[in-house]
């Protein structure tokens, strides 16, 4: 498995095990015993990271039982996980606010110290961001976090912070080949201010998968939440039909390659420039043996270039601007007042 170094003496692997798929409420349950049995699997083929968050429903807790159950396999895995103060709460949100849940994340984990903590902000018109990033800085100081990033912040915000002087380490957000917002502006800065990228959205849900080659555009309802999400995004791509002549070009290559489509979407995220890591959903070991894959997969210049041919401009703006629109079609389904009442989107 690759590794990447994202802050001195922090090294980690490249394929990093998201959790996302195994809150509640985001699609069919997950007994915890085969969530556990599953992180066990992936520690063991080298995955040493886990990203997870405070309104992920359940899913701090049972990295917690990982934790409880295999110790020493626990000792190897960094845990990236999220503060998402609820959007209503912004407003009136005080330091005391921000320690109640760092606090409430320690004790969930069962740990000392978060070994990640990346902050998100609901809504850019409320101010006070760079002021709670700052509190959350004073809680490293005080050693109740190792290091700081931040998840779905455009350019201008990580810049906002980097100016206050916030140690900032990485940012996380949505890249795949179907969303290349990072590269209008906020990888390059990101890139010369040495914040790492963790890259989750890879294969899009698994929309970027062989059982979508060929297929019908799928009516609603859907699965789970994140189909909801990234079928908006292959609208936002362009059509239906310019994303089945996309996967068609994935298959070409994976086929050359020998390994899946999943594997050369995820591998393309990985070569872009400054990208630490992809976040690979995973609710059960099932695809683990095509996700170690990846780490040996190189892809040519010819492959990138028939990639490249497919490709449209994509989604416009930054990094979670369309999920930050009033009233448009991405921020609707996003839950924002969730961290207490149940799981919340990305």
């Amino acid at each position: 498995m690759e590794t990447v170094e994202i802050a001195p003496g922090y090294r980690i692997s490249r394929i990093v095990k998201g959790n996302w798929q195994l809150a509640e409420r985001h699609g069919p349950s997950v007994a915890r015993e085969e969530a556990v049995a599953g992180m066990r699997r992936f520690v063991e083929a080298g995955v040493t990271a886990f990203d997870c968050a405070d309104h992920y429903v359940g899913v701090e807790e049972t990295i917690g039982a990982f934790r409880r159950q295999h110790p020493e396999l626990a000792r190897t895995v960094k845990i990236h996980t999220k503060i998402v103060p609820d959007r209503d709460q912004l407003p009136v949100l005080r330091r005391a606010d921000l320690v109640a849940l760092v606090d409430r994340s320690l004790d969930r984990l069962g740990v000392d110290v978060l070994d990640m903590v990346q902050f998100h902000w609901w809504d850019y018109a409320v101010p006070g961001a760079v002021e709670a990033m700052g509190w959350l800085a004073d809680l490293r100081v005080a050693g109740k976090i190792d290091l700081l990033g931040a998840t779905n912040f455009d350019t201008a915000r990580l810049r906002a912070f980097v100016d206050a002087g916030l140690p900032l380490v990485s940012n996380q957000l949505q890249y795949s080949v179907l969303d290349r917002r990072p590269e209008h502006g906020l990888s390059a800065y990101a890139r010369d201010h040495g914040i790492a990228l963790q890259c989750y959205g890879a294969v899009a849900g698994g929309f970027l998968s062989a059982r979508w080659l060929g297929a019908p555009d799928p009516e609603p309802p859907f699965a789970n939440r994140s189909l909801v999400k990234y079928r908006l995004i292959i609208d936002e791509f362009g059509s239906w039909a310019a994303f089945q002549s996309l996967l068609q070009a994935l298959d070409r290559v994976a086929r050359r390659r020998g390994v899946s489509l999943t594997a050369v979407a995820t591998r393309w995220v990985l070569d872009r420039p400054g990208v630490a890591t992809a976040i690979v959903g995973a609710r059960t070991a099932e695809h683990l043996a095509d996700i170690v894959s990846i780490a040996a997969l190189r892809l040519t210049d010819e492959d990138r270039a028939e990639i490249d041919a497919a490709l449209t401009p994509g989604p416009p703006g930054d990094c979670y601007d369309l999920e930050r629109e009033p009233g448009g079609r991405h921020a609707s389904i996003m839950w924002t007042n969730q961290n207490t009442k149940g799981a919340g989107a990305r």
